[in-house]
């Protein structure tokens, strides 16, 4: 069994069974994305350019390719934690989804009203067919609008009496044609639920189903083509069995041993900050006979950083909820720093310093929103920088106070030892000081303000929104407090750390502070009866170490690493 398969295990026990990746690596790097917006840096080479593109049609944010699509639910369950933390109602719900129902209803309306001769099954026979679905993101940036290439087989001729009645129907329509070799294919589309809509197209043994019809262009028309748009060229390509989806991501044709592939692109999961960690490219999820294998796509970059993450977790204090650590490309910071409000010299010579990795690590003693950000520099004479250093700071961190002199409440600077300091008292809603505990209660602006903290000790960078965290680190550093590097192992490349029992406490801890009882009394029931219980068991299961193999450095685009996940 190999390394990185999801397996499973029983709670709270030592195994060598492996972490279920398919929330844990999605969640983890979505949320260390939004923070690490430091670092960026050029591609070493330009992407390739992908049928797909020239063809018109906008590269997908994520890929599902599935051996049945009726069968993914049952499969994620298949997956003892998804099992226990889902239940059996992840499946109803997408069995009983509004949009399904309808279109369910719809297509049987037509069938009933037309007298076609198709039998009452006809939808779970389509969806218990081989099929490819391409992904886009909204403007929420939650995946929406989607493309579905389906393998129709025996049902091909079974579709055909729907094409008759289009000019007969006032919910199914004749919109468009594509050529598809010398043959001239129609575009339908089908309303349901009042104001939703979708188009289709069969040609062969293909049925192809574009979500949003607004996407649908023809580039002939001279239209422009916008994100997530498909062009008819892309239609008829598809039609035509062309695959144009796994190149997108780098990836070969779905093995058939492999029953479900879920390949997303870092695009969704950095949330738009994708060009501040250019080395990764996505996560993937492959389902075969053994479980479920978890894979990283990095891609290689100018000037590439070493792939060394020793020095963040010997910084980070121990008893994380979780931990991100990714190589830091500081050769184009310069730019953003100067757009932030940094003095160009000030920026120049941090960039010119930073090296290494770094890294993000989440307290169930914190907020999810206040987590350590530690980064190296490349030699331990550094001091020389702390004048930039508080420069920058005193630029970048502060709010507009009321009632505080110049605006803003000073920056308070403090030095000890190996270690400088720099404070800055900032009001604001989220922050975990009541305003009454401030010196003066009446400058804060507000209910609540925060200690924003910044420090150098030697060559290590601290930050975070919560002062007591940057505090612990410089404990760790001072060797007064033990570092997770105690606990995670001493010779592999570990990228993520998972500590479910310290997450599982931080997660309901912002439950319930964002559902206050006397505020959201329904809501806040319905976590107390349905959340905490899946907590609980969330919390019974040991602490994991996501690995990288030995030696891992990005070469070329869409390069897959397989991930390991390693009991602790």
């Amino acid at each position: 069994m190999s390394d990185n398969t999801v397996t499973p295990a029983a709670p709270a026990a030592k195994s060598s069974l492996h972490w279920p990746t398919l929330l844990i690596g999605l969640c983890l790097v979505a949320g260390v994305a939004g923070g690490m917006a430091w670092f960026m840096h050029k591609p070493k080479v330009a992407a390739p350019v992908l049928a797909s593109d020239k063809l018109g049609m906008s590269r997908p944010d994520g890929l599902l390719e599935s051996h049945s699509l009726s069968q993914l639910p049952k499969d994620l369950l298949a997956v003892p934690f998804l099992k226990e933390t889902l239940t059996e109602d992840f499946v109803f719900y997408y069995q009983t989804h509004a949009d399904r129902l309808g279109l369910i209803g719809s297509l049987r309306r037509i069938i009933y009203e037309h007298d076609l001769k198709l039998q009452d099954s006809l939808i779970e026979q389509l969806f218990d067919q081989p099929a490819d679905v391409a992904l886009w993101r909204g403007a929420d940036g939650r995946l929406k609008d989607f493309l579905l290439v389906m393998d129709r087989g025996g049902l091909a001729k079974v579709l055909e009496p729907l094409a008759k009645v289009a000019l007969d129907d006032t919910q199914l329509s004749k919109v468009s044609e594509v050529k598809v070799g010398s043959d001239e294919v129609s575009l339908y589309q089908l309303t349901y639920n009042a104001s939703k809509a979708l188009i289709f197209a069969s040609h062969a043994d293909k049925l192809v189903v574009l979500s949003n019809p607004a996407k649908l262009y023809d580039p002939q028309s001279g239209a422009a083509e916008e994100a997530g748009s498909v062009s008819t060229s892309a239609i008829a390509a598809l039609l035509n069995g062309d695959k144009l989806f796994p190149e997108a991501f780098g990836l070969p044709p779905r093995a058939p041993e492999v029953k479900q592939r879920l390949s997303v692109n870092a695009s969704v999961l950095a949330m738009g900050y994708q060009r501040f960690i250019p080395n990764f490219a996505g996560l993937r999820f492959d389902m075969d006979d053994k479980g479920w294998h978890s894979f990283l796509a990095l891609d290689e970059q100018d000037n590439q950083a070493d792939f060394d993450f020793k020095p963040i977790w010997q910084a980070m204090p121990m008893g994380a909820s979780a931990c991100v650590a990714l190589p830091l490309a500081a050769e184009q910071q310069k730019p953003l720093l100067v757009k932030l409000g940094a003095e160009d010299k000030v920026a120049q010579a941090l960039t010119e310093h930073m090296a290494g990795a770094a890294g993000l690590c989440w307290y169930a003693d914190s907020r999810l929103y206040t987590p350590l950000l530690v980064a190296s520099l490349k030699d331990d004479d550094s001091g020389k920088l702390d004048g930039d250093l508080g420069k920058l700071f005193g630029s970048m961190v502060g709010a507009y106070e009321n009632n505080v002199e110049d605006g803003a409440f000073p920056v308070v600077e403090k030095q000890e030892g190996q270690s400088h300091q720099w404070q800055r008292q900032v009001s604001s809603s989220f922050g975990p000081y009541a305003a009454k505990d401030a010196e003066d209660p009446d400058a804060i602006t507000g209910k609540a303000f925060m200690k924003v903290s910044l420090a150098r000790h030697a060559s290590t960078l601290l930050f975070s929104l919560d002062d007591k965290l940057v505090d612990k680190a410089l404990g760790t550093l001072d060797k007064r407090f033990p570092p997770m590097a105690d606990v995670v192992p001493k010779d592999l490349l570990m990228p993520v750390y998972f500590g479910p029992d310290a997450m599982a406490q931080l997660i309901q801890q912002e439950t319930l502070d964002s559902l206050p009882q006397d505020m959201e009394p329904v809501f806040n029931n319905a976590a107390q009866t349905y959340l905490i219980p899946k907590l609980r068991k969330l919390g019974g299961y040991g602490k994991y170490a996501l690995t990288l193999p030995e030696g891992s450095e990005p070469d070329g685009h869409w390069q897959w690493l397989p991930l390991q996940w390693k009991a602790l």
